[in-house]
């Protein structure tokens, strides 16, 4: 053979074929020279860059060099594909693919079993994240006489080939994105293949580390299936049997612990019987392997990781005597102190019993020799792979279950409390309190957070409020159960955790519990127990720790707020709970010296602030104009840390997990902590406002303070915290409001909060175009100030805010633009400017402008701002009269009228406020513009837009404001409702929607719309005028039928509502209407005689639409029918006459129940 230069590392510049890296020349046409290349190319010179080796070529070539009857050399080529591919990340070319993947099929076919091994190892390889380009071998691999199915096949003897197998199965099974994914077929039949693996059990004569790459291996498959092909589990028995599987591996290994799961779980209510197996003292410790590991297993070949943190085996906490109150068993090893002796306080103060306690085992306490210490300790490193993989798949599993599906074994994996004399069946909490790697106490947390995210409506059914005395135990208390249960075993793993990053899972799980659980049907008690717990974190040395101690404190003041328990709880003084933590909020002298409203002017702060200072009881005098008693002593303890965290230097040292946070110049706290303290102290306000409104000035200077700084992201949490300022106050001035108007805020305090936030960095916030969500948060605090006291403000300040706004209108980012029509939308409906008539113009063709955006955010942005502007311009009209209406360009007034037109058919969130601002357009015309020609065709064209509009399959909301729309339109007296054409159209929609549409609160709007018309001739022909009044008493007979139950709440308005619009027909009635009229009492008289005498003697309630009616305006009604129909049945004198005030006569309540019950129905009817 001639020398030719070495395949592997071909002649790069500066390397001869010759090179001392080589060694000597490769012959390449001779196979007995591969095994030396195989050899040499272990050892890689640093200096020679791969990305210049052709490795595709080489493996090709070497292929090539090797028939399938050499097997020793086919297997020394296999092992050279699996080194090369997996030591650098080769990405084969799908051309060498194909020829790769044949030559190992055909070798697989034909070679001897010994070589499987490594031949599907190089398979492995060769299919990872190529799934997609291996279509047309998928039969040849895994069909109905599959290569990888027979290997994979639990009568396989030889493991190693099996796991080899399965590896290879589950590498195909990765997902490429953008690419096809595998078959259904074939993704079926690895699902099983992988189940059948994971539902087998370890055989005497295999090691345990063969054993746990094998289910590795399948793990890892079942998660690729789930997370790649987004695999949806619907079959009840798949769902059973997988969740069966992963509960079982998640306590593979488990020290101290065995159970055997039965093959399928089945949805229950209640725990379903674990078999647990006793523990005896030599299973403390793995079984040393009969089979040592072959030496090709090596370090990183599939999910293999290395060693774990060192607090794995030495430096985890002990617990103490409590947890023994979990009844999860004995685990060898001496009993020791307790670390932390504030243990009990979780467990509501009982006692706990005198147990040897549990505890993790170290490797250094191992009886073995150092050998076999070794080798046990790689066993159980693989076990807790084990375990961390089954959770892993556990967590994939949670998200391609519905959740509705998911809680039916809801008792198979979260704890519930146990009955008497019975053990605690295992949970997720088992591996978070017993497993002794930190990391697979994380992954068993983090999966049981993803399973209580999203179980608000599983968990609503709780309650223990009332102590149940019953022969059995309600479902409800079963669930209530499991959350005190699980709110015990967290808290018990809180106080024995040592790891931060296993730390940071236990508060962030108790912040989703807190978040979904009904406390409002519980005992008290719950949160303050995990808020007393949760204070001494809050100045943990690990920034993640503190930052999620602060995201469950914010959990427990958002969940539905205001809760007596957690008023409460902010009302304690600032030491209470804090015993060694007593940094954790600052003293009253450090408070004064850098709050800049409790003590002296710092360099900087806006002019004005002594205004300011009189009015901020941070120093514990009440402020001058605030309501009587608001003002406790000090500020709250929550809101006076969050305060502190944001504007207070840091007094200690980086931790080591802040330098990942880097501070603005190590002055402040870390900006995640600080950001968190702004999210809380924004969630405190919304929800606590009356608490927070004794220091209203003082959170406006944080929220000053914030925008001042450099950090967006510190800026933009800032304007959320001036949004809801601003919001708590409006919600406080509100007519409805429940807070009376000596304990709310009071105006002037409101105007000099303004006037501080336009004078300081609120102006240029809102400039800050490089920042466009920065904008949008300034535009919408901008747009929270109080009607009351922005009509108080400077001119130029006024003028200020609409001038911002209107620019901002303008903005290319549609964020900005979105959130300033939103804020025009706001200040159209101030008195003080609404009616500015040029403030109306302006504001108008600004969100004309905005209605015509191709973002549809902007568009729906602006047509609720077009509805608003709309609603202003009858506003005005009924206050100001003519004036204004001649002030109003019609050029102006048209173009409303056809961008509305335009905007009605848009998506539905435009389209419902578009026929809204129609409706009020419309009433507002005058007869001018109803005779001019240039409004003529704009009219008809609105019209028949509205009318196609409730008529429409558009969602409920905008057949409401269509309904109303036409209602609007019925009201302007300049329309020819009783001759156009399109009059019968809209009656005839009107009459549809009453009788058949499912919504009852849109047959209510649509019954009001029916009944505004104040003449008959509006009403137009006898005909329509009966149709009408004939569709109202079908609707009042239907007024029950319903498939959606939650329509019934409505059902008593849709009538009230119907007997009125039918009382005021009546009322209008000719004598040419009362033949058809009283045909259809006749017909219908005795049917809905229930309804009417139940609206007329029910008590005043309020119509759907708002208006309070009482029982003496609804007989005023009823006598002004039957005078009118007298009236009209006297001028007949006997001609035709019908006598339909009669049936009017026996309804009224003058008359009295007794006499309508005996007066027959023939004597009754017209």
């Amino acid at each position: 053979a001639v020398p030719s230069p070495c395949p592997l590392l071909g002649s790069p510049e500066g390397c001869s074929p010759r090179s001392p890296r080589c060694g000597r020349d490769v012959p390449s046409a001779h196979p007995r020279a591969l095994p030396r290349c195989s050899e040499l190319c272990c050892p890689v010179p640093k200096r020679c860059p791969v990305e210049m080796w052709d490795v595709c070529a080489v493996l090709v070539q070497a292929c090539q060099l090797v028939p399938l009857d050499q097997e020793h050399l086919v297997s020394k080529v296999c092992q050279l594909i699996h080194h090369l591919l997996n030591r650098y990340q080769v990405m084969v070319d799908e051309q060498n693919l194909n020829f790769l993947l044949s030559y190992c099929i055909s070798a697989l076919r034909q070679c001897s079993s010994w070589t499987h091994v490594e031949i599907l190892q190089a398979l492995a390889a060769l299919v990872y994240n190529n799934g997609p380009k291996c279509q047309k071998y998928l039969p040849d691999l895994l069909g109905t006489a599959g290569l990888l199915l027979q290997f994979s096949d639990p009568a396989q003897p030889d493991v190693e080939l099996r796991r080899a197998a399965v590896r290879s199965m589950a590498n195909l099974c990765l997902s490429v994105p953008g690419q096809p994914y595998l078959d259904e077929s074939y993704r079926s039949v690895c699902f099983q293949t992988f189940l059948s693996v994971l539902q087998s059990s370890k055989t005497t004569d295999v090691d345990d580390i063969t054993f746990c790459m094998l289910l590795q291996s399948a793990l890892k498959g079942v998660q690729s299936l789930l997370n790649g092909g987004k695999m949806k589990l619907m079959q009840i028995d798949q769902i059973g049997a997988l969740l069966a599987v992963l509960k079982k591996c998640m306590f593979h290994g488990l020290p101290g612990l065995s159970i055997e799961v039965p093959t399928a779980l089945y949805p229950a209510p209640l725990p379903q019987y674990d078999k647990r197996s006793p523990v005896k003292q030599e299973q403390s410790e793995p079984a040393t392997s009969k089979k040592k590991c072959k030496g090709k297993q090596k370090k990183g070949e599939f999910g293999e990781e290395g060693r774990e943190d060192s607090r794995d085996a030495g430096d985890e906490s002990v617990l103490g005597a409590d947890m023994q109150k979990l009844h999860l068993g004995d685990v060898q090893g001496s009993p020791c102190p307790d670390p932390r002796p504030r243990v009990s306080d979780v467990c509501a103060g009982r006692d706990p019993p005198s147990c040897q306690p549990c505890k993790r085992f170290s490797s250094s306490e191992s009886e073995y020799s150092d050998t076999e210490g070794g080798i046990q300790g790689k066993v159980r490193s693989y076990q807790a792979n084990v375990r961390q993989g089954a959770l892993a798949c556990f967590l994939s599993t949670i998200k391609s279950i519905e959740k509705r599906v998911l809680y039916g074994y809801w008792s198979a994996f979260v704890p519930d409390a146990p009955g008497i004399g019975s053990p605690q069946s295992v949970s997720l909490m088992t591996i978070a309190l017993k497993d002794p790697s930190p990391k697979t106490r994380a992954c068993a947390l983090q999966a049981l957070s993803a399973f209580l995210e999203g179980s608000k409506q599983f968990l609503s059914v709780a309650e223990d409020a009332n102590d149940h005395k019953r022969a059995f135990t309600p479902f409800s208390v079963t669930i209530a159960s499991s959350i005190r249960e699980l709110h015990r075993c967290l808290l018990l793993a809180l106080v024995a955790e040592s790891s931060s990053q296993t730390l940071t899972q236990i508060v962030k799980c108790l912040a989703n519990l807190v978040s979904n659980a009904p406390y409002s049907r519980l005992k008290p008690g719950l949160l303050t127990r995990v808020w007393n717990q949760i204070k001494p974190y809050i100045s943990h040395k690990d920034v993640n720790v503190r930052v999620s101690s602060l995201t469950l404190l914010g959990a427990i003041i958002s969940v539905q707020a205001p809760l007596p328990e957690v008023q409460l709880l902010l009302q304690q003084p600032s030491s209470s709970g804090l015993s060694g933590s007593g940094s954790a909020t600052p003293g009253r002298e450090q408070w004064r010296k850098a709050v800049p409203w409790a003590g002296e002017s710092p360099q900087g702060s806006p002019a004005g602030c002594e205004q300011w200072r009189k009015a901020v009881p941070w120093a514990g005098e009440s402020p001058q104009g605030s309501p009587a008693g608001c003002a406790p002593p000090e500020p709250c303890w929550l809101l006076r840390l969050c305060v502190s965290l944001i504007v207070l230097p840091r007094e200690d040292s980086c931790s080591d997990s802040d330098t990942a946070f880097p501070a603005l110049g190590s002055v402040y706290e870390p900006c995640p902590l600080r950001l968190e303290a702004l999210q809380v102290l924004a969630l405190l306000v919304k929800g606590y406002f009356p608490m927070a409104q004794s220091y209203f000035l003082g959170l406006g200077e944080v929220a000053c303070r914030c925008m001042e700084e450099m950090d967006p992201s510190i800026q933009l949490h800032g304007a959320k915290l001036l949004e809801e300022l601003g919001t708590g106050v409006l919600q406080q001035h509100k007519p409805d409001s429940p807070t009376a108007p000596e304990q709310r805020v009071p105006v002037s305090l409101v105007v000099t909060f303004w006037t501080m936030m336009l004078n300081g960095p609120l102006p240029g916030t809102l400039q800050n175009s490089p920042h466009a969500t920065l904008q949008t948060s300034a535009c919408d605090a901008l747009s929270s100030i109080l009607p009351e006291a922005f009509s108080l403000l400077q001119g130029d300040q006024q003028i200020l805010c609409v001038t911002l706004l209107l620019g901002l209108n303008h903005s290319e980012n549609p964020l900005v633009k979105a959130a300033a029509a939103r804020a025009l939308g706001v200040y159209i409906l101030f008195p003080c400017l609404r009616q500015d008539v040029m403030f109306v113009a302006d504001t108008a063709n600004a969100i004309l402008n905005s209605l015509h955006d191709k973002s549809p955010n902007v568009r729906a942005k602006a047509a609720w701002s077009l509805g608003n502007l709309t609603d202003t311009l009858i506003i005005n009209m009924e206050t100001m009269g003519q004036s204004f209406q001649e002030e109003l360009s019609d050029l102006l007034l048209l173009k409303l009228l056809r961008s509305a037109t335009e905007a009605s058919k848009d998506r539905d969130k435009v389209k419902s406020n578009a026929v809204r601002a129609l409706g009020n357009v419309l009433h507002f015309l005058q007869p001018c513009h109803v005779a001019n020609p240039r409004f003529r065709e704009a009219i008809e064209e609105s019209l028949q837009a509205l009318i196609a509009t409730v008529g429409s399959e558009a969602t409920m909301k905008v057949r409401w404001n269509a309904c109303y729309a036409l209602g609007n339109v019925f009201k302007n007296p300049a329309l020819p409702l009783g001759e156009a054409p399109w009059a019968t159209q809209a009656f005839s929609a009107l009459s549809s929607v009453v009788k058949s549409c499912k919504n009852f609160k849109v047959r209510i709007k649509s019954a009001m719309a029916l009944s505004i018309p104040s003449r008959r001739e509006c009403y137009g022909s006898t005909e329509q005028f009966c149709q009408i009044w004939s569709a109202l008493v079908v609707a009042l007979q239907r007024s029950e039928d319903t498939e959606d139950f939650l329509e019934f709440k409505y059902s008593s308005s849709l009538r009230s509502q119907l007997c009125q619009a039918l009382l005021h027909l009546l009322q209008l009635a000719r004598s040419t209407d009362l033949p058809l009229i009283g045909s259809s009492l006749r017909e219908h008289g005795q049917a809905i005689r229930p309804y009417v005498l139940q609206y007329l003697s029910s008590p005043g309630q309020e119509s759907e639409a708002g208006a309070h009616t009482d029982l003496a305006e609804r007989e005023r009604g009823l006598q002004g029918a039957i005078e009118h129909l007298s009236a009209i049945e006297r001028e007949l004198q006997g001609k035709a006459r019908v006598r339909v005030s009669l049936y009017l006569e026996d309804l009224s309540p003058c008359r009295g129940a007794r006499a309508v019950i005996h007066r027959s129905p023939a004597a009754a009817a017209p």
